[in-house]
């Protein structure tokens, strides 16, 4: 699967089909992966995104990485469920090159595809209705296992659903909306934060990347990624931050050098003024230890 031009590498974390009651009921769920649900029976909801979703029969759902969620059932439904991994070869997120739908109506093909990556992975199933215990270190390491011994017939076939799955929800792709010249050089200024997160990043160091002046340089950024430079390579270095968290054993020292911050006292207050906790406690509620 290619977007914009970026080949998209889909990795499996989990599929499987859930029959949840009024206990699946969970509050400010975040994850370093996408998950998908198509609901066959019943009722729930959804919040993410400042909204709300009613989870009903014959339609799918969205959930994009990153993006703290709140999920609700007041009686009984059921479910198929996929998590996964999702990223360019540039380290970006297709999140930042395409507008997502986060609701569409389930096709009989689309059932089927559920179904078929349901039979082609057996046994990733997860035991606990708790969407925060999917995000845990055993679940991670049988991905990165899975990804070296599985068939290479059955991961290109799990490749190919999910991306047949994951393009029911885009409605339109970014870069369409610039000209070509500003699409590739915001394009290149994107991989070139991703890679240099580490780093120290200056508007004016990423406006001399791009050739722009610095004011002309924000202006585009803004209107394209509805925020200003800083503010994304801090939001990326925090979502850089939690996927460290939840799959490393680094200390909060090594994670606010890998994240760019270097001085930890400044990344733990900064984490919790944005996630509204700690390191420590995210790391701990998320792993559900």
């Amino acid at each position: 699967m290619a977007i914009s031009g970026s080949p998209i590498k889909l990795n499996l974390l989990h599929i499987g089909y859930a029959k949840l009651d009024e206990t699946w009921n969970y509050n400010n769920v975040i994850s370093p992966f996408t998950r998908l649900f198509y609901v066959t029976t019943g009722n729930a909801k959804a919040y993410h995104s400042s909204m709300e979703f009613n989870l009903r029969p014959g339609y799918m759902y969205l959930i994009p990485s990153y993006t703290y969620n709140r999920y609700k059932c007041d009686e009984y439904h059921e479910q198929y469920y996929a998590g996964f991994f999702e990223e360019t070869i540039e380290g970006l997120s297709i999140y930042n090159l395409q507008n997502f739908k986060y609701q569409t109506k389930a096709s009989i093909t689309d059932v089927h595809y559920f179904k078929r990556l349901l039979e082609l992975n057996p046994d990733m199933a997860v035991t606990n209705s708790d969407p925060k215990a999917h995000v845990n270190k055993s679940l991670l390491y049988n991905l990165n296992k899975k990804d070296r011994i599985v068939n290479s017939s059955v991961y290109l076939e799990t490749q190919g659903i999910l991306s047949i799955l994951l393009s029911r929800f885009i409605t339109e792709d970014k870069s369409n909306q610039l000209k070509t010249s500003s699409r590739t050089n915001l394009e290149k200024v994107l991989i070139y934060i991703a890679e240099n997160l580490h780093h120290e990043l200056t508007v004016q160091n990423l406006a001399n990347y791009c050739h722009l002046s610095t004011d002309h340089f924000s202006r585009i950024f803004q209107q394209n990624f509805g925020m200003r430079p800083l503010k994304y390579i801090l939001t990326k270095r925090i979502e850089r931050a939690q996927l460290l968290l939840l799959t490393t054993n680094d200390s909060l020292q090594k994670i606010s050098e890998k994240t760019g911050f270097h001085n930890p006292s400044y990344f733990s207050r900064f984490f919790k003024k944005t996630t509204g906790k700690s390191p420590g406690k995210f790391r701990k509620e998320q792993l559900n230890l």
